[in-house]
């Protein structure tokens, strides 16, 4: 038997014992006998692999949205889904557009929740995208604080020319951060014509989420963009004061 194998699906349990209860690596290392060395170097590995997530900086290690849709389980991020869900139903029923909320996990933008329309001509979306080539993965790398911010460079890269022309270089890649979080959203318009809205979702002033409209090209207008921006903002602020109240 690999030894290795065992030694995962024994933090993969333990961290599943409560799923939504962020579990540091001390308490994983102990509840399963692992040096902690050892330990950390396989839940490295099952966080790029996106069985597990890291919370935060010493925040602990929660279950990843692959543990959730490997078994069918939709309540990856419960927490933010349900404060979620039914704003974001009344947004998409407001703007007769799709909506998606949305987290960062390594660089990934992964889904948390959609709404689709009722549109006849609808787009779709892949649930894990490359967060240099999504409105919602440009702003949550946008609304990470500075020094997270320089280690997300460091480790993931610069965006090509081909997911994010516009922030190929350095100085371009944090120009366009800061013009983000100077407007408060993010925006692209996609080669497949499709265009995306983001803003932020926080929890206690930290964005946790972006939440996100999307709909073909020949819809978008400076009047539709206008009221969607304002009616998105509006639904994020709502989700945020939830999200906050629920964690006081």
């Amino acid at each position: 038997m690999i030894q290795v194998i065992h030694r995962a699906f024994d933090i993969l349990e333990y961290v599943a014992s409560e799923p939504h209860r962020p579990k540091s690596l001390t308490e994983v290392a102990e509840a399963t006998g692992l040096n902690p060395g050892t330990c950390a170097n396989i839940m490295k590995t099952m966080v790029s692999r996106r069985y597990l997530d890291q919370v935060g900086p010493k925040k602990g290690y929660c279950l990843g949205s692959r543990a959730y849709w490997l078994t069918g389980n939709t309540s990856y991020r419960k927490d933010i889904l349900e404060a979620a869900r039914p704003e974001m139903a009344a947004l998409t029923r407001q703007l007769e557009e799709s909506s998606l909320l949305a987290v960062l996990n390594g660089d990934q933008r992964v889904i948390v929740h959609r709404e689709l329309c009722d549109q006849p001509l609808q787009v779709q979306t892949a649930n894990e995208k490359h967060v240099y080539d999504s409105a919602s993965g440009r702003l949550l790398v946008s609304m990470l604080n500075d020094a997270e911010l320089v280690k997300f460079k460091n480790r993931y890269g610069l965006p090509s020319p081909e997911l994010w022309e516009e922030a190929a270089s350095e100085p371009a890649f944090y120009g366009q951060v800061q013009a983000i979080r100077q407007r408060g959203y993010a925006f692209q318009e996609s080669l497949r014509q499709v265009i995306g809205y983001a803003v932020g979702v926080s929890r206690q002033g930290e964005v946790v989420a972006s939440l996100s409209v999307y709909l073909p090209a020949f819809r978008h207008t400076p009047e539709k963009a206008a009221d969607l921006l304002e009616k998105l903002r509006l639904t994020a602020d709502q989700i945020s004061s939830r999200l906050s109240s629920g964690a006081e």
